[in-house]
């Protein structure tokens, strides 16, 4: 069972990304990081891991470096370094989407276990997401994405390819799935 630390970490987590919303839409982004969360908790994961997946964009969206030391006081050590493994950029503005992609999938086979499926439960929302817009807007969905049609088309099957020898199985599955669905 969850604790109130998972309460604090939802609250938490909401008045962070208050104001943001999903790319090209309208969705609040808690949406996104609740399915994260459930995603893990389905697939196993324990509660750092839940909080975790809450608090996975925090820092690289939300201020950084100060984020994170906010979150390893607020939540423990467990749970600070699962962010800051799933986050790929530490400075603003952002490096370059190919090269700063390009070191996230480098990196993501030495993250530990923990890690490794909070990301895979990400990449793998946003990859149905994906395949949902791109059944509904077909190609004129690809200019919300910085790496447009083939570099988004390009990362995802690294992805894919990456989680399936890192964490096989039926989520790293469900990932395979949905890439699919919008790479051709």
């Amino acid at each position: 069972m969850l604790s109130t630390r998972y309460d604090d970490a939802l609250r938490y987590a909401h008045d962070l990304h208050r104001e943001q919303t999903r790319k090209g839409t309208a969705i609040p982004y808690i949406s996104h990081l609740m399915t994260v969360s459930a995603l893990v908790i389905e697939h196993g994961g324990n509660e750092d891991q839940a909080i975790g997946a809450l608090l996975h964009d925090a820092a690289e969206d939300q201020g950084g470096e100060a984020t994170l030391s906010d979150i390893r006081r607020r939540f423990g050590d467990a749970v600070a370094q699962i962010v800051h493994d799933c986050t790929d950029a530490w400075v603003e503005p952002k490096p370059a989407w190919r090269p700063r992609k390009e070191a996230y999938l480098a990196l993501l086979p030495r993250k530990s276990p923990q890690s490794l499926l909070v990301s895979l439960a990400d990449k793998t929302h946003n990859a149905e997401a994906i395949l949902f817009d791109y059944r509904a807007l077909g190609d004129e969905l690809w200019p919300r994405f910085t790496g447009g049609a083939d570099g988004t088309r390009w990362y995802y099957s690294a992805l894919v390819d990456v989680f399936a020898r890192a964490m096989p199985g039926r989520l790293s599955d469900r990932l395979e799935r949905a890439v699919s669905g919008f790479v051709k």
